[in-house]
């Protein structure tokens, strides 16, 4: 049987990255003033950076059903017989239960994956799911051994201010604005696809010593029951160069030298809403 891989571009995949890979992506939308734009297609990290400096109005959507579905048909036509899609986890969005009540209507040919992940958890995922595809599982086969893996990643996040998930209605007005002043920098925790907090530091740089010793940590214990070669250390960022991407990546490179850091940016669709500068580092589990 010949099987398609399918993920959204909340992976940290682009289309063209996907083309080279064997691997369909769908673009996910990004609204900027009432205006829609797709991922990858007609809107760019920096196109994205300006409209949240000017304070124009930012927001995301799920993929149409229509476009989900026209995508599906178009591998069909491409002579796949089943398709496996790993979207962005259902804990952070709906559209992972839209494909699954739209797969119904397939009999079976199309298996949506809650992976329970997603940024470069997501990717990774993906990559093994093209693996297995290529190894001659099917596609139940590879949702199965996807789901039970997914919880097995961990992810923090930094962001540099708290205006845009004020505006998202995460955090009020009035704490917004008192951590601005006292240059508080608040960590989420991302695990099994519920965003969390997780802690408060001042200053930039403490924050990242904070995220680096809470890795750690996990590393040496929930993680400790993998093998090393199956664990993955990654960081990502919506850093506006290539300069700070890479401050970043060594920074968390030195403080793990066993691991082979790798780095890769943030979607427009994950970047609206944590702004620019926004920094994150991860432990990922491998198939």
């Amino acid at each position: 049987m010949k099987i398609a891989v399918m993920t959204d571009t909340n992976s940290g995949m682009t289309v063209p990255e996907g083309e080279k890979q064997g691997i369909f992506v769908l673009p996910m939308p990004v609204i900027i003033n009432e205006k829609n734009y797709l991922e990858g297609v007609n809107i760019t990290s920096r196109k994205l950076f300006q409209a949240l400096r000017d304070g124009i109005p930012v927001s995301t959507s799920q993929p149409s059903p229509a476009s989900l579905t026209q995508l599906w048909e178009r591998i069909f036509a491409q002579g796949y017989d089943e398709i496996v899609y790993i979207p962005m986890t259902s804990g952070l969005s709906g559209s992972c239960s839209t494909a699954i009540q739209l797969a119904k209507d397939y009999g079976g040919r199309v298996q949506v994956a809650d992976n329970h992940r997603i940024s470069l958890p997501q990717k990774y995922s993906v990559l093994d799911a093209k693996q297995m595809a290529d190894r001659g599982m099917t596609a139940a086969e590879i949702r199965d051994r996807l789901e039970q893996n997914g919880l097995n990643a961990m992810i923090y996040i930094a962001v540099d201010t708290l205006e845009y998930l004020r505006k998202s209605g995460r955090v009020t007005a009035a704490g917004a604005a008192i951590a601005t002043v006292m240059n508080i920098k608040p960590i989420l925790s991302i695990h099994g696809g519920k965003l969390d907090a997780f802690a408060k530091v001042r200053g930039i740089r403490n924050c990242e010593k904070k995220m680096v010793a809470a890795l750690r940590h996990d590393v040496e214990t929930d993680f400790a029951r993998f093998p090393k070669e199956k664990l993955m250390i990654a960081t990502a960022g919506s850093f506006e160069t290539k300069e700070s991407e890479e401050e970043w990546r060594l920074v968390v490179q030195d403080a793990f030298p066993e691991f082979k850091v790798s780095y890769e940016p943030l979607s427009c669709s994950i970047s609206s809403h944590t702004g620019a500068n926004a920094r994150g580092l991860g432990v990922i589990v491998r198939e």
